[in-house]
């Protein structure tokens, strides 16, 4: 089971504070399955979750990470109202929480996944490169012990100053 334990302010994601989600051994050995259901909001901000009727329903970044199944499929079982379920292997918790961020969250933002990984990415590109020089002292050591010998380097980034050995 996903808990959210702490939501970031706001009166959307207030409201998921904790909500779970619940996974369940399917026919498959080692897998869980959890009933896809997607989050919303209306116009009074008021939040709500809706099962995925059809494949379309469920989102691109899901159908595209996780395995999707019907219900009958996954379980064996056939059920009024429940059509379609993620699997993810039983002991793969990163899955199951990134999957109820998906489902319950990222409904919510107003901004896709596959955006903001854009966004990131762009961001990333044009962040600059930590400057980062490299001075070989010159100073040659040898171990007591195995007779390696090693040259101390002078390391200087942006943010600190530091020393290391390099094998010579």
């Amino acid at each position: 089971m996903v808990k959210a334990v702490k939501c970031p302010a706001g009166t959307r994601f207030a409201q998921l504070e904790g909500n779970t989600m619940l996974f369940q051994p399917s026919q498959r050995e080692g897998w869980l399955y959890d009933i896809i259901s997607l989050s919303r909001a209306d116009e009074n901000d008021r939040v709500s979750r809706k099962i995925a009727d059809s494949l379309d329903e469920v989102p691109v970044v899901i159908r595209q990470n996780y395995d999707t199944q019907s219900y009958e499929e996954a379980t064996g079982k056939k059920a009024p109202g429940k059509h379609w379920v993620t699997l993810t292997k039983t002991d793969d918790e990163k899955a199951m929480i990134t999957l109820f961020l998906l489902e319950r969250a990222w409904a919510l933002s107003s901004m896709t996944p596959e955006q903001r990984l854009k966004t990131l990415q762009q961001e990333e590109k044009l962040k600059p490169k930590e400057r980062r020089t490299e001075i070989d002292t010159g100073q040659t050591l040898t171990c007591p012990v195995c007779g390696d010998k090693f040259r101390l380097r002078h390391i200087e980034k942006e943010t600190a100053t530091k020393h290391a050995f390099r094998k010579s």
